[in-house]
C-alpha cells in the first residue's frame, strides 16, 4: 500500500497478503483483518506511525510496517 492510499478517511479493501513473516500475518489474521475485508483510515499520527483504522466495528492502531504486510486497494466512498 502507499502513502497516497493512506489517507485519513481513505476506504481501503484488503485484497490478500505479502509473503513474509508468518507470525505477523496470523496476528493481523486474527484481528479480522482478512481478504476482502474494508477499512477506514480515521487518523494518522503527525509523523505518520501509526495508523488508526475503523474494521468491524473497532479501531485498531497499527504501524506502518504491520500494514505493508498486506495488500490493499482503494474503494470508491
Amino acid at each position: 500500500m502507499t502513502s497516497e492510499e493512506l489517507q485519513v478517511g481513505a476506504k481501503i479493501r484488503v485484497t490478500g497478503y505479502h509473503r513474509g513473516e508468518r507470525a505477523g500475518r496470523q496476528r493481523l489474521l486474527a484481528m479480522g483483518i482478512t481478504p476482502g475485508t474494508d477499512f477506514l483510515v480515521t487518523r494518522i499520527a503527525p509523523f505518520g506511525d501509526p495508523v488508526e483504522i475503523r474494521i468491524r466495528d473497532f479501531s485498531l492502531s497499527l504501524r506502518r510496517a504491520e500494514l505493508s504486510a498486506f495488500r490493499g486497494e482503494r474503494v470508491p466512498s
